[in-house]
């Protein structure tokens, strides 16, 4: 498949700082992609360091991998690999802590898509969510590492509840605060699929019924991209607000 991909990163409405972080790298000759959202957290300076952290980590260890157009065809290798670079990742930001103090309690969401063919290898830890859009259906691949996720799934308040959850955005897990441990997942991608990657800024300020109708009127994913962030501008977004958009043709 021809592969095509964009991405964006804003300040948003309210925040002094832009903690978030974001790369994409699309080798044509391999048909490999990897893509990469980072929402950091740790006071102004931490969340800043801990998401870039990752995202230089990840992109230095997985971007030799994504230009070998047979190597690492496997799942399980792709999945090893992934692991590895956020292992990696976490060691990196522990030992900033250790330099610099005052960063002690910096972390980082991290989401990453590494596509090879018709297949998607996921892996996330955090918040920071990764999308199929088919058809004009949009799917969630991801399950939010959070307190009112595991309360809606053990019953203790409905889903239509969580916008009205003080705490909804606690994480239950973050790279660099808890172990590396990522979600990981495989799925099938199919000609004509996007997928989006995006940290809750997006997911927090424009609703997830109106992407389709964004995502279908723009001709291209740097416009589809280009239009997201600013609907969620215009909807006074409150977080940084990230997008990274692939297409699959």
């Amino acid at each position: 498949m021809h592969l095509q991909a964009a991405g964006q990163t804003d300040i948003g409405c309210v925040r002094s700082a832009n903690q978030d972080a974001i790369d994409w790298l699309i080798d044509s000759a391999s048909g490999q992609a990897l893509l990469i959202v980072a929402d950091g957290m740790g006071g102004y300076q931490g969340g800043e360091v801990a998401s870039r952290i990752a995202v230089d980590t990840v992109m230095e260890l997985l971007g030799p991998a994504i230009k070998k157009a047979e190597a690492e065809s496997q799942h399980s290798s792709r999945e090893r690999l992934m692991q590895s670079a956020l292992d990696q990742a976490s060691e990196r930001i522990d030992a900033r802590k250790r330099q610099e103090p005052n960063l002690d309690k910096m972390g980082t969401t991290i989401v990453i898509a590494w596509v090879h063919g018709q297949q998607a290898s996921l892996a996330h830890i955090g918040d920071s969510r990764c999308y199929r859009y088919r058809d004009g259906g949009l799917t969630c691949l991801t399950r939010d590492d959070t307190v009112v996720q595991n309360m809606v799934e053990d019953g203790s308040i409905r889903e239509e509840e969580v916008p009205n959850v003080p705490f909804r955005n606690v994480l239950t897990r973050a790279l660099g605060a808890s172990d590396a441990t990522a979600t990981l997942a495989e799925v099938r991608l199919e000609p004509g699929d996007r997928l989006l990657l995006c940290s809750d800024g997006l997911t927090g300020a424009l609703e997830e019924e109106l992407w389709p109708e964004v995502i279908d009127r723009s001709a291209s994913v740097h416009l589809a991209v280009r239009a997201l962030v600013t609907e969620s501008l215009e909807k006074q977004a409150k977080d940084n607000v990230s997008v990274v958009l692939l297409a699959a043709e």
